[in-house]
């Protein structure tokens, strides 16, 4: 699964939704938490620009059920016990002729007793081969010369919900369905096989394009085009690379999504693909965005089948219009919720979570989940937030601090917090995090580093925020440390954001004389004293601040 340059949601005006935030509105540092002491500068956006984001998911067994819950992937196991001790099939591995309605009712597809459609029986004709592509039977031939299937090894372990044996199956038939669908698209109107994926290419044969297993169709006719082969191949390619773009796409928006949040318009999709960060979409934009809707809305159908998502498609209605009209897929007036739904929805599943984060996985991206880094102690949690570019800070946090008795976890916390190496503020910062987390509760393990020179001044901000009064002053070290320590975490979390430093320059409690402030402020030992200096010096706005904040800088840097 290739990795995706965000694009900005500009069309979702359009679209009737133009209140919508969505990853692609955002900066990465929000979106990512990611560190400026990480070393992202400018060459290295473009990787920051696929990192992907944590996301949470159920328990495998959880997936697992709901895996087997899924209409196809159920209707394959069913037959594959169906076949035992052996079933004939025919030469090319699909049930024979008088199999075809008894598997039919067996799925539930047809009543126990009449007529089967045939629409039942190539529905079970493409559970059958998905049980032959996952190996859950398994094809072979008799002495005699009959060709039978037989149960696979790993029937028995799915059906009795094995996590391992039930996801890795379901993964591999979400692959296929994927590789079908992009193949489904990418073939050239009214041609052979054209139809959606699992749908029959020859009536005579309606079960061999079921999966893909097709033997005596992967060959080309001799007499087939070059150039009409290469323009398939070329179309295949695009239409893989735009499906896994929105899948990407999908995967981020779900992440950030607030619960029950996850449905996104078809259109708001098609604008994050197609639209330019900053730009608003022009008519031949829109233009672009109704064709990439139009190019989803197949390939999305497709993998609903398969539980990765769920899709409403858009209404074919909408393309009923007078010969030589485009369909107004994008209109200029904001639609209402029902109207602006036939244009297509579609909320990726917790299995689609899964199976998207794995494809990344084998694409050598970093997929991380919520709460990888929350297994450890303090230390452990405290360190990997600051050092990973590709987490979510609070997610973690309150990962750790869940069931955690909040005295003794405060206490480690704090002990963890400690240090004047790079990440010391950055941890400091977090910690104090946690403790909200943890709630007054942690009180009594707060007020226990009052005397701390490296904790002291967040503790006594901290306890003052739980509606404390009887706080301690701190000594004037300690409050022009801690003053450091703060913006520094600051300066290192928000990777110079300069707008929003601005703001915390202009809430420096430079009372009276900056001379004098700044002429303490210099001598502070802090291994960022120069760094907060200079950022000061950079961005405050009264003129003579900023240039006794860059002497002070200069001292501090000569002092070192």
């Amino acid at each position: 699964m290739a990795g995706r340059r965000r694009k900005n949601a500009g069309a979702s005006a359009a679209e009737g939704t133009a209140e919508a935030v969505l990853p692609a509105d955002m900066e990465l540092q929000d979106l990512y938490g990611a560190f400026a002491a990480h070393g992202l500068d400018d060459e290295d956006l473009d990787d920051a620009a696929v990192l992907v984001p944590p996301v949470k998911l159920p328990a495998e067994e959880e997936l697992a059920a709901q895996a087997k819950a899924v209409p196809m992937f159920g209707y394959a196991l069913a037959l594959a016990r169906w076949a035992a001790p052996h079933r004939t099939v025919d030469e090319f591995g699909d049930l024979v002729e008088e199999d075809r309605a008894p598997a039919a009712r067996l799925l539930g597809l047809a009543p126990a007793e009449g007529e089967v459609p045939e629409e039942a029986e190539v529905e079970a004709l493409r559970a059958w081969s998905l049980a032959c592509d996952l190996d859950l039977v398994e094809l072979g031939t008799t002495a005699a010369g009959e060709h039978v299937a037989v149960p696979g090894p790993d029937l028995e372990p799915a059906e009795q919900g094995d996590p391992d044996t039930v996801l890795e199956l379901w993964l591999t038939a979400a692959g296929i369905v994927r590789e079908l669908a992009v193949e489904a698209d990418s073939l050239p109107e009214g041609s052979e096989g054209s139809e959606g994926p699992g749908e029959p290419r020859e009536a005579e044969e309606p079960g061999r394009a079921a999966s893909g297993r097709a033997p005596s169709e992967a060959v080309p006719e001799e007499d087939e085009d070059e150039d009409g082969l290469n323009e398939v191949e070329e179309a295949r390619d695009a239409a893989a690379e735009l499906l896994d773009e929105a899948l990407q796409v999908l995967y981020e928006t779900t992440a950030f999504a607030e619960p029950g949040n996850e449905t996104v318009p078809l259109g708001v999709l098609a604008a994050l693909l197609v639209v330019p960060e900053g730009e608003e979409p022009s008519e031949e934009l829109l233009g672009d965005i109704t064709d990439v809707m139009v190019a989803l809305d197949p390939m999305l159908g497709d993998l609903a089948e398969l539980g990765l998502l769920e899709y409403r498609p858009i209404d074919p209605e909408l393309f009923d219009e007078e010969e030589g009209e485009e369909p107004a897929v994008v209109g200029e007036e904001p639609l209402d919720e029902e109207e602006s739904a036939r244009f297509g929805l579609v909320r990726l599943t917790p299995l689609g979570q899964y199976g998207i984060r794995q494809w990344l996985l084998e694409d050598g991206y970093d997929a991380p989940l919520v709460g990888e880094l929350a297994q450890g102690d303090a230390a452990e949690l405290l360190r990997g937030v600051c050092e990973s570019a590709n987490v979510l800070p609070e997610e973690e946090l309150r990962v750790w601090v869940a069931g955690r008795e909040p005295v003794g976890a405060a206490r480690e916390l704090l002990a963890a917090a400690r240090g004047d190496d790079g990440y010391g503020p950055l941890r400091r910062m977090l910690c104090v995090s946690a403790l909200n987390l943890l709630g007054p509760s942690a009180e009594p393990a707060v007020r226990e580093v009052l005397d701390d020179p490296e904790l002291g001044g967040s503790a006594r901000a901290w306890l003052s925020t739980q509606g404390a009064s009887d706080v301690p002053a701190p000594s004037r070290a300690m409050a022009l440390w801690t003053v450091v320590d703060t913006f520094a975490a600051q300066l290192l979390d928000n990777g110079g954001d300069a707008e929003l430093l601005r703001e915390l320059i202009t809430d420096l409690p430079v009372n009276g004389d900056p001379v004098e402030w700044f002429g303490e402020l210099w001598r502070v030992d802090h291994p960022y004293t120069a760094d907060v200096l200079e950022a000061i010096g950079e961005l405050h706005p009264d003129r003579a601040l900023a240039k006794e904040a860059r002497k002070a800088a200069f001292k501090a840097r000569s002092r070192g």
